[in-house]
């Protein structure tokens, strides 16, 4: 039997919520075995209110052994205090890897650490690409990608990707998407949950249960740069979506970032013209998953949310020129367009015409969690693993 002296030790990194959403069903292989000791470490790069000792309780995720606290700042402010932070404990925990997730500021960061220190770098998420440098998660998907060890990826296209650029194939692993795990084991839970909310700027409450009738509306999710970031184009995307709301109801749990936007440029008039847009608080992971779970389509500029949908086959319309998960598009249910042809692909949703699923993506079958805890057993197994150099301590 294994003793706690010689387990493995591998860090766990989660920066923002939806790293820990992915890594939820991996924390709990971890808990059924012996052969690893897992470190969860949380940055604390994105301040979430929905962050609470509640949300890992409800995706049965530990608590984080380790909250660097960063906070948030520039790219460059964030990164450098994630490096600093993360590098102190790395030479007090003397990890044999180190696990980064997606594309977020703490994954680019603590890859960076690790590879210095001699440690290997195992990166989930591995070869996506939208080929739009503009996007700093693009940057760091490709730094991340050019110093790590492992690669796990989730489709075959993101496994392709990687060998175009010349890693090896016998680094690469196709997994699978652990969002769907949590998705899968989540969603009886989910659909029990009460939805309640507050609209902004308004005393009302509204119910999902009572006030909306299911697969009768539609949800709004936009948080992109390019979408909110200018008083122009936020003030176009309100005025579309207040177009489309006079087709059919839309829920817009609203991104922090966008909200403050809205109040910094006196958008929020703009919104009230149309009672059929509901602008409510954000949502917590099992909230949004019943919203999801009962709606007719989605309108949005995140990655995730892309995935969700095609597993749900619910037609999602991406705002965005390009995505990172183009296996969404080439068989499931997204599509890309831009706000001047939004209205007119929800005319053909309505119409009953709607993009739909081709076909469930390869491993998306709720199972990746244990893959990749038996492949990581693998690699354990195969490597002569090395301490932190000395001139490190």
């Amino acid at each position: 039997m294994l003793t706690e002296v010689n387990q493995k030790r591998i860090l766990i990194v989660a920066g923002a919520r939806p790293n820990f959403i992915k890594i939820a069903p991996l924390m709990q292989c971890f808990s059924q075995q012996k052969t690893i000791k897992p470190i969860l470490v949380h940055t604390g790069q994105h301040y979430d209110i929905k962050m609470s000792g509640q949300f890992f309780t409800d995706l049965n995720i530990p608590i984080p052994d380790i909250n660097l606290e960063v906070g948030s700042g520039s790219h460059a402010t964030q990164t450098a205090r994630i490096i600093e932070r993360f590098e102190n404990v790395c030479l007090k925990e003397k990890p044999d890897f180190v696990l980064v997730v997606g594309d977020v500021n703490s994954t680019v960061a603590c890859a960076l650490v690790a590879v210095k220190l001699g440690i290997k770098v195992i990166h989930y998420e591995a070869g996506l690409r939208s080929y739009d440098r503009s996007m700093p998660e693009e940057i760091n998907r490709i730094v991340t990608d050019s110093i790590s060890d492992f690669y796990f990826t989730t489709s075959d296209d993101a496994t392709d990707n990687l060998i175009k650029e010349n890693v090896s194939s016998k680094k690469i692993f196709m997994l699978g998407n652990l969002m769907i795990d949590t998705l899968f084991s989540q969603l009886p839970k989910a659909i029990e949950t009460k939805l309640d909310f507050q609209l902004y700027g308004d005393l009302k409450i509204v119910s999902i249960n009572s006030d909306f009738e299911e697969k009768k509306y539609g949800i709004v999710t936009l948080h992109r740069p390019s979408n909110v970031d200018s008083k122009e184009s936020l003030t176009n995307v309100l005025q579309t979506l207040g177009d489309v709301s006079k087709k059919t109801p839309l829920i817009f749990p609203i991104h922090f970032r966008t909200l403050k936007n809205i109040q910094d440029w006196d958008l929020l008039q703009v919104t009230k013209k149309n009672p059929n847009l509901f602008i409510i608080e954000a949502l917590g992971y099992l909230e949004f998953l019943h919203l999801l779970f009962k709606s007719l389509f989605v309108i949005t500029d995140s990655g995730g949310i892309q995935e969700e949908t095609t597993y749900f086959d619910i037609p999602c319309l991406t705002l965005r020129p390009n995505t990172e998960r183009p296996i969404t598009v080439l068989t499931g249910s997204n599509k890309l367009t831009t706000i001047e042809n939004l209205s007119t692909e929800v005319d053909l949703i309505l119409k009953g015409m709607p993009k739909k699923r081709q076909k469930m993506p390869k491993f998306w079958d709720g199972k990746t969690a244990n893959r990749i805890l038996r492949q990581l057993q693998t690699i354990i197994c195969s490597q002569k693993l090395t301490t932190i150099p000395a001139f490190y301590h």
